[in-house]
């Protein structure tokens, strides 16, 4: 069965074939513009899908304008949502549809992946933090700017601020390596707080993985983190094996 994954952001579309075993097959990013997502999937996927699966938290009019591109090549779309308990797997929230899909399939990725504790760090457009123990239990999490939103926002309210730009430094001599250095800086204090205090909670310092567009520039400044760029296409394949079999 030809399947596709399609992981939807706020920044950008992240897809990948299923593969037979389960696993998936080589990511690629498609431009995220409404616009362009129907010529974009026609350049880069194959001509007809039998299954599409879909996880999005970005807004309901590329949501729209992704699944409408979708089902013109699709026989079945599947859309992920966010559930009590898959597997191992059980939430923290009392309400499931408060936690993005995009949280929720990361813990379940990094659970099939490292059966130890984790923090599991997304780095997009926000910065989340979750906390997942050895058994699968959720523990709750955290939720941030990103160093790119800070960016964005404080160039929104201070124009002569620039959004891009600059290079970390304890102590940087020039505005674009300060604002670089404050906003990576608060990025990475938030995770080794976090850290610091899953310890605390757990009696060991559970494994760090990031995930997101944003997480290389992170990963710099602490120790031991792992980068997964796909960690939500491999929760979102094992939610889709699941969905199958039922």
């Amino acid at each position: 069965m030809s399947a596709w994954l399609f992981d939807l952001g706020n920044t950008r579309l992240k897809c990948a074939p299923l593969l037979a075993d389960g696993g998936i097959g080589e990511a690629i990013a498609l431009p995220h513009r409404q616009e362009d997502i129907a010529a974009a999937m026609a350049q880069h996927l194959p001509p007809r899908i039998e299954v599409a699966y879909l996880a999005s938290v970005a807004n309901p009019e590329l949501r729209v304008a992704v699944l409408d591109a979708l089902s013109a090549r699709c026989g079945r779309v599947s859309v992920a949502r966010t559930q009590p308990r898959f597997g191992e797997v059980r939430i923290a929230y009392a309400d499931p549809r408060k936690l993005g899909v995009d949280r929720f399939l990361a813990l379940l990725g990094i659970h099939a992946r490292h059966r130890g504790p984790s923090l599991v760090c997304g780095v997009g457009t926000a910065l989340t933090v979750d906390l997942i123990d050895g058994d699968g239990r959720h523990l709750g999490g955290r939720i941030a700017p990103s160093p790119t939103l800070m960016r964005e926002a404080l160039h929104a309210r201070a124009p002569q601020l620039p959004e891009q730009g600059g290079a970390y430094a304890d102590f940087a001599a020039d505005t674009e390596d300060a604002l670089a250095s404050g906003c990576e800086g608060a990025g990475v204090a938030l995770i080794e707080q976090s850290l610091h205090a899953a310890r605390e909670k757990l009696g060991v310092e559970p494994a760090l993985f990031l995930h997101g567009g944003g997480s290389e520039d992170l990963a710099r400044g602490l120790r031991n983190a792992t980068q997964v760029p796909t960690l939500v296409l491999e929760g979102l394949a094992q939610w889709a094996r699941v969905e199958t079999a039922a």
